[in-house]
């Protein structure tokens, strides 16, 4: 069984030329994030991604993915969504973000042990990439907020690894680790979001990046403006239900946190799970 659980998203990311600079946090992950603040040294993670900096190309090489539609035959082991065909993986929950006032998909949540990635898809212009541009503005939203932002260069090329302002479980604020990647492709950008020990321990985020390469993006071919949020859809044979009475109250949504001019932190109560039986 295949488990997809809906998130509450009442903040629309696909408004607004802000749209891609979204930061979206959920409680399902704090405890990983926890553990990782508390146990890592991410001040010497951030000195290591700060100073590979300068060695590393500025530019990524998509040949061996993430792809695009016409790049693939078809989705063969990867479930589609719409806009995102998503590789399954043995051990993976997938769990979908959901906007409640339109019903939405409006992200993927891709876990992992102690480790998630979120990834999202927009569209872009056909003459230019625009990755560059939403990594500084991202930094910028991060840095206003109290938070870091440190650029660097991994897998997927540019990259922020940042801490970012976060309510912890005993509900102080504390710094949640992400690692913010794009990757830009013909008229659409890739973002994907790594939480938890990805964040921060590359020996776990190999796993979840190797994921993240063999995504596919349908850009489709309707006209749409640049950042505006590639269309997702729920899984063929999803049925929806509520969560059950004896679910691990750790995996509620606590938080939906924006680094663009956000005063405090919003809480959220799961929403109603999705499940695909094969």
């Amino acid at each position: 069984m295949s488990l997809f659980r809906r998130r509450k998203n009442d903040d629309d990311p696909t408004e607004g030329a802000e749209a891609v600079g979204v930061v979206e946090s959920t409680e399902a992950l704090n405890d990983a994030d926890h553990d990782a603040d508390a146990d890592v040294d991410t001040d010497g993670a951030e000195a290591d991604h700060a100073s590979s900096t300068p060695a590393r190309a500025h530019t990524f090489d998509r040949s061996g993915g993430p792809f695009d539609r016409s790049e693939v035959d078809g989705p063969e082991n990867r479930l589609d969504l719409g806009a995102l065909w998503v590789p399954l993986v043995e051990g993976m929950e997938l769990q979908l973000q959901m906007d409640e006032g339109t019903g939405q998909v409006t992200g993927v949540f891709v876990v992992l042990g102690d480790s998630a990635v979120q990834v999202q898809a927009f569209a872009a212009p056909r003459s230019e990439g625009i990755w560059a541009e939403v990594c500084d503005e991202i930094a910028a939203g991060i840095t206003e907020q109290g938070g870091t932002a440190d650029p660097g260069y991994g897998a997927f090329g540019r990259e922020l690894l940042a801490r970012v302002p976060s309510q912890q479980p005993d509900g102080k604020v504390g710094f949640q680790p992400l690692r913010f990647t794009g990757v830009d492709g013909p008229r659409w950008l890739l973002r994907a979001v790594f939480h938890g020990r990805a964040a921060i321990e590359p020996e776990n985020a190999r796993q979840l990046e190797e994921l993240v390469a063999q995504v596919v993006v349908d850009r489709g071919t309707e006209p749409m403006g640049p950042r505006e949020l590639l269309p997702l859809h729920l899984p063929d044979g999803a049925v929806a239900g509520e969560p059950p009475a004896d679910a691990d109250p750790r995996e509620q949504i606590a938080h939906d946190e924006q680094p663009q001019g956000y005063d405090d932190l919003s809480p959220y109560e799961r929403g109603p799970e999705i499940t695909e039986r094969r």
